[in-house]
Protein backbone atom coordinates (compact mmCIF):
# COMPACT_ATOMS: atom_id res chain seq x y z
CA UNK A 1 0.00 0.00 0.00
CA UNK A 2 1.04 3.91 -0.93
CA UNK A 3 1.24 6.41 1.73
CA UNK A 4 -0.41 9.50 0.53
CA UNK A 5 1.48 12.64 0.49
CA UNK A 6 2.14 15.92 -1.11
CA UNK A 7 5.70 16.61 -2.55
CA UNK A 8 7.86 18.77 -1.06
CA UNK A 9 8.02 22.40 -2.47
CA UNK A 10 3.82 22.06 -3.00
CA UNK A 11 2.49 24.98 -4.61
CA UNK A 12 -0.88 25.64 -2.09
CA UNK A 13 -2.54 29.08 -2.33
CA UNK A 14 -5.71 30.61 -3.64
CA UNK A 15 -7.33 32.04 -6.17
CA UNK A 16 -8.82 35.78 -6.97
CA UNK A 17 -9.66 37.65 -10.87
CA UNK A 18 -9.40 41.54 -10.67
CA UNK A 19 -13.02 42.04 -11.62
CA UNK A 20 -14.42 40.11 -8.97
CA UNK A 21 -12.35 41.66 -6.46
CA UNK A 22 -10.53 44.75 -7.36
CA UNK A 23 -13.00 47.48 -7.95
CA UNK A 24 -12.19 50.82 -7.89
CA UNK A 25 -13.18 50.55 -11.81
CA UNK A 26 -12.53 54.26 -12.43
CA UNK A 27 -9.69 54.87 -10.26
CA UNK A 28 -5.89 55.89 -11.68
CA UNK A 29 -6.57 56.03 -15.04
CA UNK A 30 -8.56 52.56 -15.55
CA UNK A 31 -10.63 52.46 -18.45
CA UNK A 32 -14.04 50.39 -18.52
CA UNK A 33 -13.77 46.19 -18.86
CA UNK A 34 -16.48 44.29 -20.27
CA UNK A 35 -17.53 43.13 -16.66
CA UNK A 36 -17.81 46.94 -15.67
CA UNK A 37 -21.23 46.74 -17.60
CA UNK A 38 -22.22 43.48 -15.78
CA UNK A 39 -25.19 44.13 -13.25
CA UNK A 40 -26.24 41.65 -10.47
CA UNK A 41 -27.78 38.97 -10.61
CA UNK A 42 -28.78 35.80 -8.24
CA UNK A 43 -29.56 32.10 -8.69
CA UNK A 44 -33.43 33.60 -9.67
CA UNK A 45 -32.44 36.22 -11.49
CA UNK A 46 -29.65 36.77 -14.42
CA UNK A 47 -26.87 39.14 -14.92
CA UNK A 48 -27.57 42.10 -17.30
CA UNK A 49 -25.08 43.31 -19.90
CA UNK A 50 -25.49 47.16 -20.54
CA UNK A 51 -24.06 49.14 -22.54
CA UNK A 52 -24.09 52.10 -20.66
CA UNK A 53 -24.35 52.25 -17.36
CA UNK A 54 -27.45 52.55 -15.75
CA UNK A 55 -28.37 54.65 -13.06
CA UNK A 56 -30.79 52.32 -11.21
CA UNK A 57 -29.04 49.25 -11.34
CA UNK A 58 -26.01 47.71 -9.45
CA UNK A 59 -22.71 47.11 -11.31
CA UNK A 60 -21.22 44.96 -8.60
CA UNK A 61 -17.32 44.61 -9.96
CA UNK A 62 -17.10 48.80 -9.78
CA UNK A 63 -16.23 47.99 -6.22
CA UNK A 64 -16.46 44.83 -5.57
CA UNK A 65 -14.40 43.83 -2.20
CA UNK A 66 -11.96 46.80 -3.04
CA UNK A 67 -8.87 44.76 -3.25
CA UNK A 68 -7.59 47.65 -5.34
CA UNK A 69 -7.48 49.83 -1.90
CA UNK A 70 -6.87 46.86 0.89
CA UNK A 71 -4.11 44.58 -0.90
CA UNK A 72 -1.86 45.00 2.04
CA UNK A 73 -4.62 43.72 4.18
CA UNK A 74 -5.36 40.91 2.17
CA UNK A 75 -2.28 39.17 1.16
CA UNK A 76 -0.82 39.67 4.69
CA UNK A 77 -3.60 37.52 5.53
CA UNK A 78 -2.78 35.37 3.14
CA UNK A 79 0.91 35.31 4.09
CA UNK A 80 -0.42 33.97 7.52
CA UNK A 81 -2.05 31.17 5.94
CA UNK A 82 1.39 30.52 4.46
CA UNK A 83 0.34 30.56 0.80
CA UNK A 84 3.22 29.24 -1.28
CA UNK A 85 1.15 30.86 -4.97
CA UNK A 86 -1.21 33.62 -5.24
CA UNK A 87 -3.16 33.35 -8.39
CA UNK A 88 -4.76 36.71 -9.33
CA UNK A 89 -5.18 38.27 -12.93
CA UNK A 90 -4.08 41.85 -14.44
CA UNK A 91 -7.07 43.97 -14.87
CA UNK A 92 -6.43 44.87 -19.39
CA UNK A 93 -7.90 47.88 -19.25
CA UNK A 94 -5.72 48.89 -15.73
CA UNK A 95 -2.62 48.69 -17.84
CA UNK A 96 -4.20 50.07 -21.32
CA UNK A 97 -7.51 51.61 -21.12
CA UNK A 98 -9.19 51.32 -24.19
CA UNK A 99 -6.82 48.39 -24.90
CA UNK A 100 -5.49 49.55 -28.49
CA UNK A 101 -3.14 52.33 -27.04
CA UNK A 102 0.64 52.48 -28.02
CA UNK A 103 1.57 53.25 -24.63
CA UNK A 104 0.48 51.15 -21.12
CA UNK A 105 -1.03 53.37 -18.14
CA UNK A 106 2.08 54.03 -15.63
CA UNK A 107 -0.28 54.16 -12.60
CA UNK A 108 -1.81 50.93 -13.63
CA UNK A 109 1.95 48.98 -14.06
CA UNK A 110 2.91 50.48 -10.67
CA UNK A 111 -0.19 49.11 -8.87
CA UNK A 112 0.37 45.86 -9.95
CA UNK A 113 4.18 46.36 -8.73
CA UNK A 114 2.86 47.10 -5.14
CA UNK A 115 0.87 43.81 -5.19
CA UNK A 116 4.02 41.91 -6.28
CA UNK A 117 6.19 43.08 -4.00
CA UNK A 118 3.68 42.41 -1.18
CA UNK A 119 3.28 38.75 -2.34
CA UNK A 120 7.51 38.47 -2.16
CA UNK A 121 7.37 40.24 1.49
CA UNK A 122 5.65 36.90 2.37
CA UNK A 123 7.27 34.19 0.24
CA UNK A 124 4.25 34.13 -1.81
CA UNK A 125 4.51 33.30 -5.78
CA UNK A 126 2.15 35.26 -7.72
CA UNK A 127 0.57 33.23 -10.63
CA UNK A 128 -0.38 35.86 -13.03
CA UNK A 129 -3.57 35.20 -15.42
CA UNK A 130 -3.34 37.91 -18.74
CA UNK A 131 -7.11 37.99 -19.37
CA UNK A 132 -9.78 36.96 -16.78
CA UNK A 133 -12.99 37.94 -18.65
CA UNK A 134 -11.80 41.84 -18.36
CA UNK A 135 -11.31 42.68 -22.00
CA UNK A 136 -11.37 46.45 -22.20
CA UNK A 137 -14.90 48.00 -23.20
CA UNK A 138 -13.63 49.97 -26.00
CA UNK A 139 -12.28 46.47 -27.70
CA UNK A 140 -15.72 45.58 -27.39
CA UNK A 141 -17.44 48.02 -28.80
CA UNK A 142 -14.77 48.95 -31.98
CA UNK A 143 -13.71 45.50 -32.77
CA UNK A 144 -15.69 42.96 -31.82
CA UNK A 145 -12.87 41.91 -29.44
CA UNK A 146 -11.23 38.79 -31.02
CA UNK A 147 -13.29 38.42 -34.05
CA UNK A 148 -10.90 41.26 -35.11
CA UNK A 149 -7.53 39.64 -35.91
CA UNK A 150 -5.97 43.11 -34.65
CA UNK A 151 -7.12 42.50 -31.33
CA UNK A 152 -4.00 39.34 -31.44
CA UNK A 153 -1.54 42.72 -31.86
CA UNK A 154 -3.40 44.40 -28.70
CA UNK A 155 -3.30 41.41 -26.52
CA UNK A 156 0.85 41.07 -27.27
CA UNK A 157 1.63 44.68 -26.87
CA UNK A 158 -0.23 44.39 -23.68
CA UNK A 159 1.55 41.22 -22.69
CA UNK A 160 4.90 42.63 -23.98
CA UNK A 161 4.35 45.82 -20.98
CA UNK A 162 3.17 43.16 -18.59
CA UNK A 163 6.19 40.64 -19.64
CA UNK A 164 8.41 43.15 -19.79
CA UNK A 165 7.90 45.45 -16.26
CA UNK A 166 7.64 42.26 -13.98
CA UNK A 167 10.04 39.93 -15.60
CA UNK A 168 11.42 39.46 -12.13
CA UNK A 169 8.58 39.54 -10.25
CA UNK A 170 6.55 36.60 -11.61
CA UNK A 171 7.52 33.35 -12.75
CA UNK A 172 4.12 31.78 -13.57
CA UNK A 173 1.66 33.02 -15.80
CA UNK A 174 -1.99 31.83 -17.46
CA UNK A 175 -3.11 33.27 -20.63
CA UNK A 176 -6.61 32.73 -20.92
CA UNK A 177 -9.12 32.07 -18.36
CA UNK A 178 -11.29 29.57 -19.10
CA UNK A 179 -10.80 29.99 -22.70
CA UNK A 180 -12.96 26.58 -23.36
CA UNK A 181 -16.01 28.43 -22.31
CA UNK A 182 -15.55 29.96 -25.94
CA UNK A 183 -16.68 26.34 -27.59
CA UNK A 184 -20.77 27.44 -26.20
CA UNK A 185 -22.42 30.48 -26.79
CA UNK A 186 -21.93 31.80 -23.82
CA UNK A 187 -17.96 32.43 -23.88
CA UNK A 188 -18.80 34.95 -26.72
CA UNK A 189 -18.32 37.89 -24.31
CA UNK A 190 -16.26 36.99 -21.59
CA UNK A 191 -13.75 35.10 -23.62
CA UNK A 192 -13.43 36.60 -27.07
CA UNK A 193 -15.39 40.35 -26.48
CA UNK A 194 -17.69 39.59 -28.67
CA UNK A 195 -21.13 41.37 -27.35
CA UNK A 196 -23.46 41.11 -30.77
CA UNK A 197 -25.76 44.57 -30.30
CA UNK A 198 -28.89 42.55 -30.58
CA UNK A 199 -28.34 40.63 -27.88
CA UNK A 200 -30.30 41.16 -24.41
CA UNK A 201 -29.35 38.36 -22.47
CA UNK A 202 -25.30 37.66 -22.58
CA UNK A 203 -26.25 34.25 -21.05
CA UNK A 204 -27.75 33.51 -24.47
CA UNK A 205 -26.44 35.68 -27.03
CA UNK A 206 -26.87 36.02 -30.14
CA UNK A 207 -24.18 33.81 -31.55
CA UNK A 208 -22.59 33.06 -34.89
CA UNK A 209 -20.63 29.93 -34.74
CA UNK A 210 -18.43 30.91 -37.94
CA UNK A 211 -17.50 34.24 -35.87
CA UNK A 212 -17.40 32.44 -32.61
CA UNK A 213 -14.71 29.58 -33.63
CA UNK A 214 -12.36 32.16 -35.96
CA UNK A 215 -12.43 34.36 -33.32
CA UNK A 216 -11.03 31.57 -30.79
CA UNK A 217 -8.77 30.68 -33.62
CA UNK A 218 -7.20 34.48 -32.88
CA UNK A 219 -7.07 33.47 -29.36
CA UNK A 220 -4.82 30.51 -30.10
CA UNK A 221 -2.84 32.39 -31.80
CA UNK A 222 -2.67 35.33 -29.35
CA UNK A 223 -1.92 32.38 -26.94
CA UNK A 224 1.23 31.48 -28.70
CA UNK A 225 2.65 34.25 -29.79
CA UNK A 226 2.93 35.53 -25.41
CA UNK A 227 4.13 31.79 -24.54
CA UNK A 228 6.82 32.69 -27.49
CA UNK A 229 7.24 36.18 -25.97
CA UNK A 230 7.50 35.31 -22.09
CA UNK A 231 10.20 32.54 -23.00
CA UNK A 232 12.07 35.71 -25.12
CA UNK A 233 11.63 38.26 -22.54
CA UNK A 234 12.72 35.61 -19.20
CA UNK A 235 13.42 32.03 -20.07
CA UNK A 236 12.77 30.85 -16.82
CA UNK A 237 9.18 32.49 -17.15
CA UNK A 238 6.12 29.68 -17.58
CA UNK A 239 3.28 30.41 -19.38
CA UNK A 240 0.20 27.80 -18.86
CA UNK A 241 -3.13 27.46 -20.31
CA UNK A 242 -6.38 27.82 -17.98
CA UNK A 243 -9.17 25.23 -18.77
CA UNK A 244 -12.62 24.94 -17.28
CA UNK A 245 -12.37 21.12 -17.15
CA UNK A 246 -15.98 19.89 -16.97
CA UNK A 247 -16.08 16.17 -16.17
CA UNK A 248 -18.82 14.20 -17.81
CA UNK A 249 -20.20 10.65 -17.03
CA UNK A 250 -22.25 8.57 -19.19
CA UNK A 251 -25.53 8.26 -17.02
CA UNK A 252 -26.22 4.95 -18.79
CA UNK A 253 -24.46 2.05 -20.51
CA UNK A 254 -25.96 2.56 -23.28
CA UNK A 255 -23.63 2.80 -26.32
CA UNK A 256 -25.23 6.02 -27.57
CA UNK A 257 -24.68 7.93 -24.19
CA UNK A 258 -20.78 6.80 -24.05
CA UNK A 259 -21.01 8.26 -27.58
CA UNK A 260 -22.36 11.54 -26.18
CA UNK A 261 -20.10 11.88 -23.64
CA UNK A 262 -17.50 11.50 -25.17
CA UNK A 263 -18.24 14.14 -28.13
CA UNK A 264 -18.99 16.56 -25.45
CA UNK A 265 -15.59 15.86 -23.54
CA UNK A 266 -13.87 16.22 -26.69
CA UNK A 267 -15.81 19.86 -27.78
CA UNK A 268 -15.84 21.09 -24.48
CA UNK A 269 -13.21 20.05 -22.21
CA UNK A 270 -10.29 18.61 -24.85
CA UNK A 271 -10.16 20.46 -27.29
CA UNK A 272 -8.61 24.17 -26.33
CA UNK A 273 -5.87 22.05 -24.23
CA UNK A 274 -4.91 19.69 -27.37
CA UNK A 275 -4.47 23.16 -29.58
CA UNK A 276 -2.67 24.70 -26.42
CA UNK A 277 -0.45 21.84 -25.11
CA UNK A 278 0.01 19.71 -28.39
CA UNK A 279 0.27 22.60 -30.79
CA UNK A 280 -2.35 21.93 -33.63
CA UNK A 281 -6.16 21.46 -34.46
CA UNK A 282 -7.07 17.94 -33.47
CA UNK A 283 -9.42 15.35 -36.20
CA UNK A 284 -12.47 15.59 -34.73
CA UNK A 285 -13.08 19.44 -34.41
CA UNK A 286 -12.45 19.61 -37.80
CA UNK A 287 -14.79 17.07 -38.66
CA UNK A 288 -17.10 19.37 -36.63
CA UNK A 289 -16.01 22.33 -38.86
CA UNK A 290 -16.77 20.52 -41.56
CA UNK A 291 -20.41 18.85 -40.67
CA UNK A 292 -21.35 22.40 -39.48
CA UNK A 293 -20.06 24.65 -42.09
CA UNK A 294 -17.06 26.26 -40.40
CA UNK A 295 -14.12 27.50 -42.24
CA UNK A 296 -11.11 28.56 -39.86
CA UNK A 297 -8.98 30.82 -41.55
CA UNK A 298 -5.24 30.86 -41.17
CA UNK A 299 -2.95 33.32 -42.32
CA UNK A 300 0.59 32.47 -43.08
CA UNK A 301 2.58 30.98 -40.44
CA UNK A 302 -0.59 30.43 -37.77
CA UNK A 303 0.04 26.33 -38.19
CA UNK A 304 3.80 27.33 -37.36
CA UNK A 305 2.96 29.48 -33.73
CA UNK A 306 0.74 27.29 -32.53
CA UNK A 307 3.13 24.52 -32.37
CA UNK A 308 6.09 26.85 -31.22
CA UNK A 309 3.86 28.39 -28.76
CA UNK A 310 2.66 25.40 -26.42
CA UNK A 311 2.13 25.91 -23.12
CA UNK A 312 4.74 24.77 -20.45
CA UNK A 313 2.26 23.09 -17.78
CA UNK A 314 -1.91 22.87 -17.78
CA UNK A 315 -3.85 24.23 -15.47
CA UNK A 316 -7.89 23.75 -14.73
CA UNK A 317 -11.04 24.65 -12.60
CA UNK A 318 -12.92 21.50 -11.17
CA UNK A 319 -16.10 21.99 -9.25
CA UNK A 320 -18.18 19.51 -9.99
CA UNK A 321 -19.28 16.56 -12.63
CA UNK A 322 -22.81 15.87 -14.31
CA UNK A 323 -24.20 13.35 -16.17
CA UNK A 324 -25.26 13.04 -19.83
CA UNK A 325 -27.50 11.10 -21.89
CA UNK A 326 -29.20 10.63 -25.29
CA UNK A 327 -32.54 9.74 -23.95
CA UNK A 328 -35.03 10.85 -21.82
CA UNK A 329 -35.69 14.72 -20.83
CA UNK A 330 -37.83 13.71 -17.89
CA UNK A 331 -34.98 12.85 -15.84
CA UNK A 332 -33.61 15.09 -12.79
CA UNK A 333 -31.85 18.27 -14.14
CA UNK A 334 -29.00 19.76 -12.14
CA UNK A 335 -26.76 23.11 -12.65
CA UNK A 336 -22.94 24.36 -12.99
CA UNK A 337 -20.73 26.56 -13.77
CA UNK A 338 -21.05 26.61 -17.93
CA UNK A 339 -23.87 24.17 -18.08
CA UNK A 340 -26.19 21.72 -16.15
CA UNK A 341 -26.79 17.86 -17.10
CA UNK A 342 -28.76 14.71 -15.75
CA UNK A 343 -28.88 14.36 -12.14
CA UNK A 344 -25.93 11.87 -10.49
CA UNK A 345 -27.95 9.55 -7.75
CA UNK A 346 -24.63 8.95 -6.51
CA UNK A 347 -23.54 12.52 -5.60
CA UNK A 348 -25.05 15.41 -3.09
CA UNK A 349 -25.58 18.60 -4.46
CA UNK A 350 -24.32 22.10 -2.90
CA UNK A 351 -27.17 24.94 -1.86
CA UNK A 352 -26.56 26.56 -6.01
CA UNK A 353 -27.03 22.97 -7.07
CA UNK A 354 -23.69 21.85 -8.05
CA UNK A 355 -22.78 18.28 -7.16
CA UNK A 356 -20.13 17.61 -5.04
CA UNK A 357 -17.75 14.89 -6.47
CA UNK A 358 -14.26 14.72 -5.01
CA UNK A 359 -13.27 11.35 -6.83
CA UNK A 360 -13.96 12.85 -9.71
CA UNK A 361 -11.35 15.27 -9.79
CA UNK A 362 -8.93 12.14 -9.34
CA UNK A 363 -9.92 10.65 -12.30
CA UNK A 364 -10.01 14.17 -14.20
CA UNK A 365 -6.29 14.79 -12.66
CA UNK A 366 -5.80 10.91 -14.22
CA UNK A 367 -7.41 12.05 -17.59
CA UNK A 368 -5.55 15.12 -18.51
CA UNK A 369 -2.01 13.77 -17.11
CA UNK A 370 -2.25 10.76 -19.32
CA UNK A 371 -3.26 12.82 -22.36
CA UNK A 372 -1.11 15.60 -21.98
CA UNK A 373 2.12 14.64 -19.95
CA UNK A 374 2.98 18.10 -18.71
CA UNK A 375 2.88 19.30 -14.77
CA UNK A 376 -0.57 20.51 -13.90
CA UNK A 377 -2.07 22.48 -11.07
CA UNK A 378 -5.78 22.86 -9.87
CA UNK A 379 -6.45 26.74 -10.10
CA UNK A 380 -9.78 26.62 -9.21
CA UNK A 381 -12.00 23.93 -6.91
CA UNK A 382 -14.21 25.47 -3.79
CA UNK A 383 -17.94 25.07 -2.50
CA UNK A 384 -19.71 28.69 -2.63
CA UNK A 385 -22.03 28.78 0.45
CA UNK A 386 -24.18 31.12 2.45
CA UNK A 387 -22.10 31.87 5.51
CA UNK A 388 -23.32 32.98 9.05
CA UNK A 389 -21.35 35.59 11.36
CA UNK A 390 -21.92 34.61 14.80
CA UNK A 391 -22.81 36.98 17.82
CA UNK A 392 -19.08 36.62 18.96
CA UNK A 393 -18.33 37.43 15.33
CA UNK A 394 -17.24 33.79 14.65
CA UNK A 395 -17.66 32.26 11.60
CA UNK A 396 -18.16 28.40 11.30
CA UNK A 397 -17.96 26.92 7.84
CA UNK A 398 -17.13 23.15 8.48
CA UNK A 399 -19.27 22.33 5.00
CA UNK A 400 -16.43 24.12 3.40
CA UNK A 401 -13.61 22.01 5.59
CA UNK A 402 -15.41 19.16 4.32
CA UNK A 403 -15.71 19.70 0.50
CA UNK A 404 -12.11 20.89 0.43
CA UNK A 405 -10.60 18.19 2.60
CA UNK A 406 -12.39 15.24 0.50
CA UNK A 407 -11.24 17.07 -2.54
CA UNK A 408 -7.70 17.11 -0.93
CA UNK A 409 -7.05 13.88 -0.32
CA UNK A 410 -8.55 12.68 -3.62
CA UNK A 411 -5.36 14.80 -5.21
CA UNK A 412 -3.04 12.96 -3.10
CA UNK A 413 -4.43 9.84 -4.70
CA UNK A 414 -3.72 11.24 -7.99
CA UNK A 415 -0.57 11.79 -7.40
CA UNK A 416 0.47 8.31 -5.56
CA UNK A 417 -1.43 7.50 -9.22
CA UNK A 418 1.60 9.02 -10.89
CA UNK A 419 0.40 12.19 -12.16
CA UNK A 420 2.73 15.68 -11.63
CA UNK A 421 0.30 17.78 -9.91
CA UNK A 422 2.57 20.70 -8.77
CA UNK A 423 0.14 23.04 -7.45
CA UNK A 424 -3.42 23.79 -6.30
CA UNK A 425 -5.03 27.46 -5.87
CA UNK A 426 -8.81 26.98 -4.02
CA UNK A 427 -11.21 29.84 -5.64
CA UNK A 428 -11.98 32.63 -3.99
CA UNK A 429 -10.10 32.18 -1.13
CA UNK A 430 -11.27 35.81 -0.25
CA UNK A 431 -14.62 36.23 -0.25
CA UNK A 432 -15.39 37.74 -3.96
CA UNK A 433 -18.29 38.67 -6.55
CA UNK A 434 -19.54 35.57 -7.54
CA UNK A 435 -18.59 35.71 -11.76
CA UNK A 436 -22.33 33.19 -12.50
CA UNK A 437 -24.51 35.66 -10.71
CA UNK A 438 -22.81 38.44 -9.74
CA UNK A 439 -23.69 37.97 -5.60
CA UNK A 440 -21.41 38.10 -2.38
CA UNK A 441 -24.04 35.81 -0.81
CA UNK A 442 -22.15 32.66 -2.88
CA UNK A 443 -19.25 32.84 -0.96
CA UNK A 444 -16.13 30.71 -1.42
CA UNK A 445 -13.51 32.36 1.14
CA UNK A 446 -11.56 31.38 4.00
CA UNK A 447 -11.56 35.63 4.91
CA UNK A 448 -15.15 36.95 5.12
CA UNK A 449 -15.43 40.32 4.06
CA UNK A 450 -18.58 42.44 5.16
CA UNK A 451 -20.34 43.14 1.70
CA UNK A 452 -23.90 42.23 0.59
CA UNK A 453 -25.21 41.82 -3.04
CA UNK A 454 -26.44 45.26 -2.77
CA UNK A 455 -22.71 46.57 -1.83
CA UNK A 456 -23.38 47.53 1.47
CA UNK A 457 -21.39 46.71 4.00
CA UNK A 458 -17.97 47.68 6.39
CA UNK A 459 -15.52 45.90 4.12
CA UNK A 460 -14.19 44.42 7.42
CA UNK A 461 -12.24 40.99 6.95
CA UNK A 462 -12.52 38.18 9.37
CA UNK A 463 -11.17 34.95 9.63
CA UNK A 464 -13.29 31.95 8.96
CA UNK A 465 -12.90 28.76 10.74
CA UNK A 466 -11.27 27.40 7.42
CA UNK A 467 -8.91 30.00 7.21
CA UNK A 468 -7.26 28.34 10.28
CA UNK A 469 -8.00 24.53 8.60
CA UNK A 470 -5.99 25.20 6.11
CA UNK A 471 -3.34 27.51 7.62
CA UNK A 472 -2.61 23.71 8.97
CA UNK A 473 -2.33 21.85 5.79
CA UNK A 474 -0.41 24.41 3.94
CA UNK A 475 2.02 24.33 7.37
CA UNK A 476 2.29 20.14 7.18
CA UNK A 477 1.86 20.23 3.33
CA UNK A 478 -1.43 18.02 4.14
CA UNK A 479 -0.23 15.66 6.21
CA UNK A 480 -2.71 16.45 9.22
CA UNK A 481 -5.30 15.84 6.30
CA UNK A 482 -4.17 12.64 4.68
CA UNK A 483 -3.23 10.39 7.67
CA UNK A 484 -6.98 9.26 8.20
CA UNK A 485 -7.20 8.89 4.93
CA UNK A 486 -7.28 5.33 3.00
CA UNK A 487 -4.12 4.39 1.36
CA UNK A 488 -4.50 3.49 -1.98
CA UNK A 489 -3.29 0.60 -4.32
CA UNK A 490 0.24 0.73 -5.61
Amino acid sequence: MTKLSFPPGFLWGGATAANQCEGAWQVDGKGESIQDHLTAGSLTTKRVFTWDIEPDKYYPSHDAIDFYHHYKEDIALFGEMGFKVFRLSINWSRIFPNGDEAEPNEAGLAFYDRVFDECHKYGIEPLVTLSHFELPLHLVEKYQGFADRRTIDFFLNYCRAVFTRYKDKVKYWLTFNEINFATIPLGNGPVLGIVDKKTTDIMHPVDDLQRRYQALHHVFVASAKAVKLAHEINPDMMVGNMVAYLTTYPFTPAPEDMLLFQNQTRKMSWFCGDVQVKGEYPYYMENYFQKNGIKIHFEPGDAEILKEGVVDFYTFSYYQTNCVTAGGTTLDQVGGNIHGGVKNPHLEVSEWGWQIDPVGLRYTLNEIYDRYHVPIMVVENGLGAEDKVEADGSIHDPYRIEYLRLHIIEMAKAIADGVDLIGYTSWGCIDLVSAGTGEMKKRYGYIYVDRDNFGNGSLARSRKDSFFWYKDVIATNAQNVLKNANAVAP
